[in-house]
């Protein structure tokens, strides 16, 4: 994995993919010493002995210096603006998202770091009309400038492929998953999923693929193990539509045109009772689908669990959840 006294880099450990792969890396017998980097520090509880953590921002200086210092030879890059607080501007989340991987991929080069891998997200395909059914790793990279976190996951892939020129010495490992879920998770996407009614798109296309957070983990130490580089989608086999979401969960599914949704969502912000608002409709309307094909036949990894199968024990973990506080 790593030669004896070296060290494997995690920047966005305290993220939820980063700690689960800590934890993972961390838990593996005989493994690499792990040095855990985010502007966050880890939850408390028992941290595993090889980890050590340090309080870093991705466009600090000292990047590089602790690369140096902790002899890395492995980054993993996971520190991104996925839910942006209140308040971020575009230009705070640009600064973090796109000139933090530069300045990542600059301590790489500078500090002779072997293999960078990288998550970033089908949100670099773009919600666009017209997609195909899946979508695989030669379809071109469209991130809508309305969405800055599709626009930067785009910017970032883009820098990358210059480093890949320039710089071949750094091998890269780069993943786009679909969205993940696992017990517990909870973000902007989930909370769309809780919903006791689900705005189903008559002009839109709305199905939704998922991975399981442990696949996510599985395939980053894989690629770890086997030294890899290459570019491959993160996706679990089948889709889900809001129709079969809502089945699932309860919730009561309702069409309505994409105009009426804008609508609602300008009326409801404006009045405080939601955070969103109609440039997220085509996000709903226009969604990314990946295939697993090279995923399966070229990286050698196959899903443990169907798009079905990762929503319902997602839903199942949260059902426990609310019965656990008496929700």
């Amino acid at each position: 994995m790593v030669r004896p006294g070296a060290s494997i880099a995690v920047l966005g450990a305290s993220g939820y993919v980063g700690q689960l792969l800590t934890q993972a890396l961390g838990a593996l017998p005989d493994g690499p010493r792990v040095l855990a980097l985010d502007v966050r520090p880890p939850p408390d509880g028992p941290r595993p002995p090889r980890v050590t953590f340090e309080e870093m921002d991705v466009r600090s200086a000292r990047c590089g210096e602790l690369l140096a210092e902790h002899q890395v030879e492995v980054v993993v890059h996971l520190a991104a603006v996925v839910n942006p607080p209140s308040g971020m501007t575009r230009n705070e989340q640009y600064a973090i998202d796109v000139d933090g991987t530069h300045n990542v991929l600059e301590a790489c080069v500078e500090h002779g770091v072997r293999q960078l891998v990288v998550l970033s997200s089908a949100a670099a395909y773009g919600f666009h009309a017209g997609l195909p059914p899946l979508l695989d790793e030669s379809a071109p990279l469209r991130g809508n400038e309305e969405f800055p976190y599709a626009r930067h996951k785009r910017l970032v892939e883009e820098l990358l492929a210059r480093y890949r020129e320039r710089h071949p010495s750094l091998r890269q490992a780069v993943f786009r998953p679909a969205t993940i879920l696992g017990e517990g998770t909870r973000n902007s996407v989930t909370a769309i999923f809780e919903r006791r009614v689900l705005f189903r798109l008559v002009d839109g296309e709305d199905r939704f693929g998922f991975i399981w957070d442990g696949d996510v983990v599985a395939c980053i130490l894989q690629a770890i193990r086997e030294d890899r580089a290459g570019t491959w989608n993160l996706a679990a086999d089948g889709v889900l539509d809001l129709g079969e979401i809502g089945a699932l969960t309860g919730a009561t599914v309702l069409q309505v045109s994409s105009s009426t949704l804008a609508t609602m969502l300008r009326v409801g912000r404006w009045l405080g009772f939601t955070d969103h608002g109609p440039e997220q409709v085509p996000y709903l309307r226009h969604r990314p689908v990946l295939s697993n094909r090279r995923l399966r036949e070229e990286f050698g990894f196959a899903p443990t669990r169907t798009s079905r199968e990762v929503f319902e024990g997602w839903w199942a973990s949260r059902r426990r959840d609310r019965l656990a506080r008496g929700a």
